[in-house]
Protein backbone atom coordinates (compact mmCIF):
# COMPACT_ATOMS: atom_id res chain seq x y z
CA UNK A 1 0.00 0.00 0.00
CA UNK A 2 1.85 3.09 -0.95
CA UNK A 3 1.63 6.50 1.23
CA UNK A 4 -1.25 8.32 -0.33
CA UNK A 5 -3.48 4.97 0.04
CA UNK A 6 -2.81 4.86 3.79
CA UNK A 7 -3.64 8.37 3.51
CA UNK A 8 -6.96 7.62 2.17
CA UNK A 9 -7.53 4.94 4.19
CA UNK A 10 -6.40 6.39 7.32
CA UNK A 11 -9.00 9.27 6.55
CA UNK A 12 -11.83 6.97 6.04
CA UNK A 13 -11.17 5.00 9.13
CA UNK A 14 -11.53 8.04 11.37
CA UNK A 15 -13.98 9.76 10.03
CA UNK A 16 -16.47 6.89 9.31
CA UNK A 17 -17.69 6.67 12.87
CA UNK A 18 -17.83 10.58 13.27
CA UNK A 19 -20.22 10.68 9.80
CA UNK A 20 -22.40 7.93 11.26
CA UNK A 21 -22.79 9.55 14.45
CA UNK A 22 -23.14 13.64 13.17
CA UNK A 23 -24.39 12.74 9.62
CA UNK A 24 -23.67 14.26 7.01
CA UNK A 25 -24.79 17.92 7.41
CA UNK A 26 -22.92 18.10 10.97
CA UNK A 27 -19.96 16.50 9.57
CA UNK A 28 -17.81 20.16 8.76
CA UNK A 29 -14.32 19.99 7.58
CA UNK A 30 -12.83 21.53 10.54
CA UNK A 31 -14.04 18.73 12.02
CA UNK A 32 -12.55 16.29 9.60
CA UNK A 33 -9.02 18.24 9.84
CA UNK A 34 -9.63 18.39 13.73
CA UNK A 35 -9.85 14.15 13.84
CA UNK A 36 -7.22 13.28 10.87
CA UNK A 37 -4.74 15.58 11.87
CA UNK A 38 -4.33 16.39 8.93
CA UNK A 39 -5.18 19.91 6.44
CA UNK A 40 -7.60 20.96 3.94
CA UNK A 41 -6.01 20.43 1.23
CA UNK A 42 -4.70 16.54 2.80
CA UNK A 43 -8.19 15.98 2.95
CA UNK A 44 -9.05 17.19 -0.82
CA UNK A 45 -5.91 15.53 -2.53
CA UNK A 46 -7.53 12.49 -1.78
CA UNK A 47 -11.29 13.37 -2.06
CA UNK A 48 -13.04 15.65 -4.42
CA UNK A 49 -15.53 17.04 -2.18
CA UNK A 50 -17.21 16.29 1.68
CA UNK A 51 -19.95 13.63 -0.32
CA UNK A 52 -17.55 11.41 -2.08
CA UNK A 53 -15.90 11.47 1.38
CA UNK A 54 -19.23 10.86 3.24
CA UNK A 55 -19.78 7.78 0.46
CA UNK A 56 -16.69 6.19 1.03
CA UNK A 57 -16.74 6.41 4.65
CA UNK A 58 -20.48 4.81 4.56
CA UNK A 59 -19.35 2.05 2.41
CA UNK A 60 -16.43 1.57 4.72
CA UNK A 61 -19.33 1.44 7.73
CA UNK A 62 -21.11 -0.76 6.30
CA UNK A 63 -18.60 -3.43 4.74
CA UNK A 64 -17.51 -3.74 8.24
CA UNK A 65 -20.53 -4.69 9.38
CA UNK A 66 -21.52 -7.10 6.10
CA UNK A 67 -18.44 -8.92 6.56
CA UNK A 68 -19.07 -9.63 10.09
CA UNK A 69 -22.67 -10.13 9.39
CA UNK A 70 -22.22 -12.85 6.79
CA UNK A 71 -18.51 -14.97 9.05
CA UNK A 72 -21.45 -15.23 11.84
CA UNK A 73 -24.09 -16.58 9.08
CA UNK A 74 -21.61 -18.59 7.23
CA UNK A 75 -20.77 -20.78 10.50
CA UNK A 76 -24.61 -22.79 10.38
CA UNK A 77 -24.33 -25.74 8.41
CA UNK A 78 -27.95 -25.35 6.69
CA UNK A 79 -30.10 -22.65 4.73
CA UNK A 80 -32.12 -23.17 7.94
CA UNK A 81 -29.18 -22.76 10.19
CA UNK A 82 -27.84 -19.52 8.01
CA UNK A 83 -31.01 -18.00 8.53
CA UNK A 84 -31.83 -18.75 12.38
CA UNK A 85 -28.08 -17.03 12.63
CA UNK A 86 -29.08 -13.80 11.03
CA UNK A 87 -31.67 -12.97 13.66
CA UNK A 88 -28.62 -14.36 16.03
CA UNK A 89 -26.22 -11.72 15.10
CA UNK A 90 -28.72 -9.05 16.22
CA UNK A 91 -28.60 -10.21 19.85
CA UNK A 92 -25.44 -8.57 20.27
CA UNK A 93 -26.19 -5.44 17.55
CA UNK A 94 -26.14 -3.09 19.98
CA UNK A 95 -22.95 -3.04 21.91
CA UNK A 96 -21.32 -4.23 18.61
CA UNK A 97 -22.40 -1.13 16.49
CA UNK A 98 -21.52 1.54 19.30
CA UNK A 99 -17.77 1.11 17.34
CA UNK A 100 -18.98 3.00 14.37
CA UNK A 101 -21.36 5.19 15.70
CA UNK A 102 -24.41 3.20 15.69
CA UNK A 103 -26.23 1.42 12.72
CA UNK A 104 -24.77 2.85 9.70
CA UNK A 105 -27.69 1.62 7.29
CA UNK A 106 -30.00 3.30 9.67
CA UNK A 107 -28.17 6.41 10.66
CA UNK A 108 -26.68 7.59 7.39
CA UNK A 109 -29.93 6.19 5.61
CA UNK A 110 -32.18 8.72 7.83
CA UNK A 111 -29.75 11.42 7.66
CA UNK A 112 -29.34 10.97 4.12
CA UNK A 113 -32.98 11.16 2.91
CA UNK A 114 -33.65 15.06 3.14
CA UNK A 115 -30.13 15.70 1.34
CA UNK A 116 -30.03 16.49 -2.04
CA UNK A 117 -26.86 13.42 -2.47
CA UNK A 118 -26.22 10.36 -4.02
CA UNK A 119 -25.64 8.81 -0.26
CA UNK A 120 -29.38 7.76 -0.08
CA UNK A 121 -29.00 6.22 -3.15
CA UNK A 122 -26.11 4.09 -2.17
CA UNK A 123 -27.85 3.31 1.09
CA UNK A 124 -30.85 2.05 -0.74
CA UNK A 125 -28.46 0.12 -3.17
CA UNK A 126 -26.79 -1.68 0.32
CA UNK A 127 -30.88 -1.77 2.00
CA UNK A 128 -31.61 -3.89 -1.77
CA UNK A 129 -28.41 -6.04 -1.33
CA UNK A 130 -29.44 -7.07 1.96
CA UNK A 131 -32.96 -8.10 1.36
CA UNK A 132 -31.83 -9.74 -1.81
CA UNK A 133 -30.03 -12.26 0.31
CA UNK A 134 -31.96 -12.81 3.34
CA UNK A 135 -34.28 -13.65 0.12
CA UNK A 136 -31.36 -16.01 -1.25
CA UNK A 137 -31.36 -17.49 1.97
CA UNK A 138 -34.95 -18.10 2.01
CA UNK A 139 -35.00 -19.82 -1.49
CA UNK A 140 -32.23 -22.15 -0.59
CA UNK A 141 -34.23 -23.09 2.50
CA UNK A 142 -36.70 -23.99 0.05
CA UNK A 143 -34.55 -25.96 -2.78
CA UNK A 144 -33.22 -28.16 0.47
CA UNK A 145 -36.40 -28.38 1.59
CA UNK A 146 -36.04 -26.95 5.27
CA UNK A 147 -38.54 -24.13 4.30
CA UNK A 148 -41.94 -24.72 3.16
CA UNK A 149 -41.83 -24.05 -0.24
CA UNK A 150 -45.57 -21.69 -0.40
CA UNK A 151 -43.62 -18.92 1.69
CA UNK A 152 -42.95 -15.77 -0.12
CA UNK A 153 -39.31 -15.19 0.29
CA UNK A 154 -39.19 -11.18 -0.95
CA UNK A 155 -42.18 -10.41 1.95
CA UNK A 156 -40.59 -12.72 4.48
CA UNK A 157 -36.91 -10.68 4.03
CA UNK A 158 -38.28 -7.21 3.88
CA UNK A 159 -40.28 -8.42 7.14
CA UNK A 160 -37.14 -9.45 8.63
CA UNK A 161 -35.30 -7.03 7.51
CA UNK A 162 -37.63 -3.75 8.78
CA UNK A 163 -38.14 -5.72 12.41
CA UNK A 164 -34.80 -5.76 12.73
CA UNK A 165 -33.96 -2.16 12.10
CA UNK A 166 -36.93 -0.84 13.82
CA UNK A 167 -35.22 -3.15 16.70
CA UNK A 168 -32.11 -1.48 16.14
CA UNK A 169 -34.25 2.51 16.05
CA UNK A 170 -35.43 1.77 19.71
CA UNK A 171 -32.39 0.05 21.14
CA UNK A 172 -30.48 2.83 20.41
CA UNK A 173 -32.88 5.89 21.27
CA UNK A 174 -33.79 3.83 24.08
CA UNK A 175 -30.39 2.96 25.46
CA UNK A 176 -32.09 -0.51 26.05
CA UNK A 177 -30.62 -3.23 24.15
CA UNK A 178 -33.59 -5.40 25.28
CA UNK A 179 -35.50 -4.47 22.41
CA UNK A 180 -32.79 -6.48 20.34
CA UNK A 181 -32.61 -9.20 21.98
CA UNK A 182 -36.41 -9.81 21.47
CA UNK A 183 -36.39 -8.80 17.79
CA UNK A 184 -33.64 -11.77 17.82
CA UNK A 185 -35.70 -14.10 19.67
CA UNK A 186 -39.39 -12.96 17.48
CA UNK A 187 -37.66 -13.58 14.50
CA UNK A 188 -36.57 -17.13 15.30
CA UNK A 189 -39.60 -18.27 15.98
CA UNK A 190 -41.18 -16.69 13.13
CA UNK A 191 -38.63 -18.36 11.06
CA UNK A 192 -39.05 -21.86 12.86
CA UNK A 193 -42.97 -21.79 13.74
CA UNK A 194 -44.18 -20.18 10.22
CA UNK A 195 -41.00 -20.88 7.60
CA UNK A 196 -40.09 -24.03 8.89
CA UNK A 197 -41.29 -27.29 6.84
Amino acid sequence: MSKSEKTRLHIIETVAPIFNKNGYAAMSLSKITKATRLTKGAIYGHFQNKEELAMEAFRFSIRLVLKDLNKYIKEGKTPLQMLLNVAGFYKNYYSYSKKFGGCPILNIGVDSENQENSIANLVRSYNERILEQFSILIEMGKKENEIKTDINSEIYAKRFFYMIEGAVYMSHIMKDEHYLLDVAETVQQIIVNELKA
